[in-house]
């Protein structure tokens, strides 16, 4: 499973750094996100993954493998909340960007800056 993943983490990041590379400031946006998503799903791969065990301590623990850890999902679902706020702001500051300025090709922005 983990090297499954690992192809899928790779996958992500290609297609990110592909879409931040395009000239198009919206597929920057998409870009920035799906890079947000590959280092959750990198946080997740890296935490461990312990199937159909609950993130909660025994009360006579037999072996420190016996319970998944809550952190890592923790840290991921915080993450998540964050790149959501981020992304919605970038895209209601690009949504005003392109009302200015006519494009969302940056290279015609930066024509506009003389």
């Amino acid at each position: 499973m983990e090297t499954l993943l690992a192809f899928v983490i790779g996958g992500l990041y290609a297609a990110g750094l592909f879409m931040m590379l395009r000239r198009s400031i919206v597929k920057l946006i998409i870009g920035i996100g799906l890079l947000g998503h590959a280092a959750n799903l990198l946080i997740f791969t890296i935490a461990g993954l312990t199937r159909a065990r609950p993130p909660l301590i025994p009360a006579t623990p037999d072996s420190p493998s016996v319970f998944a850890d809550p952190l890592p999902q923790a840290l991921i679902l915080t993450a998540i909340v964050i790149g959501f706020a981020v992304q919605a702001f970038a895209l209601v500051l690009i949504h005003r960007v392109v009302q200015t300025v006519g494009t969302d090709d940056l290279d015609n922005m930066k024509a506009t800056d003389t």
